[in-house]
């Protein structure tokens, strides 16, 4: 099922944030500050990401989302890069039996053609083997761009309706890469930087945006439930006053 857009009808909203989507930022700098090479932050953040899928799944979150490697990340040192891969590896291997014991659906999304053969082995046995899992959707993104995103799902709505024209966001929706999970209610980035870079571009039009100068690494529990404080402090309005925000919510309690 494809959820709605944010622009076309206004979400429930709810105290805890059904979706949260993180760039995890700062494994370098956590690394450097240290005097440790750069892939110790690498390695020190999958533990962090384990930490925020667990407290995710504790809270009722439903869905949460990882910017891992976006389709700009090809431009480090390739040292850096190849070992990166073999994270991914390594954690496919590691990490997938016990997510799926813990009820936890796993998505990979992104130009997964760049992965070698190993890499997509593992990712589509991971994909398949927690299909069915409801508890809490994981989502890598992974060589994604939010571009990319939408090029890839135009062409392929193009490709499916030739002649079509005049499209609409509702026929666009299915393709895109997150089709599957509703918009984004909290966006997190950690390590100081105060940008979107490339991730999500069409899915967080409305979502809350949350900075952090702590690095990935240290990206606990605590900090996790200080992004969602802040979140339960907004107002969502959606394009609408705040005045109808307090009436439909007086509606809602009756």
């Amino acid at each position: 099922m494809t959820s709605k857009s944010s622009t076309e009808v206004v979400p429930e909203v709810s105290a805890v944030p059904r979706h949260i989507a993180i760039i995890m930022d700062g494994n370098g700098r956590w690394a450097t500050k240290r005097f440790m090479p750069r892939v110790a932050g690498h390695v020190k953040g999958v533990e962090a990401v384990r930490g925020v899928v667990e407290a995710c799944a504790a809270r009722g979150v439903e869905y949460v989302t990882f910017f891992a490697f976006s389709s700009e990340n090809w431009r480090r040192p390739a040292d850096e890069v190849s070992t990166l891969m073999r994270l991914f590896v390594t954690a496919l291997e590691r990490e997938v039996s016990k997510m799926h014991a813990n009820g936890i659906r796993l998505k990979i999304v992104g130009d997964l053609s760049r992965f070698d053969e190993k890499l997509q082995k593992l990712i589509a046995e991971a994909e398949r083997k927690t299909e069915h899992n409801s508890r809490l959707t994981v989502t890598v993104c992974a060589n994604y761009g939010g571009r990319w995103d939408i090029m890839q799902a135009i062409n392929r709505m193009v490709a499916d309706n030739p002649g079509g024209t005049d499209f609409s966001e509702a026929q666009l929706a299915p393709y895109l890469s997150l089709a599957y999970a509703p918009e984004p209610d909290l966006f997190i980035r950690t390590g100081g930087e105060e940008r979107i870079s490339n991730f999500l571009l069409w899915q967080l039009a409305y979502s809350e945006l949350y900075f952090t100068d702590t690095y990935w690494p240290d990206f606990d529990q605590e900090a996790l439930s200080l992004a969602i404080s802040s979140y339960q402090q907004r107002e969502r309005r959606f394009g609408r006053t705040s005045q109808q925000v307090v009436e439909q919510m007086a509606v809602a309690k009756c």
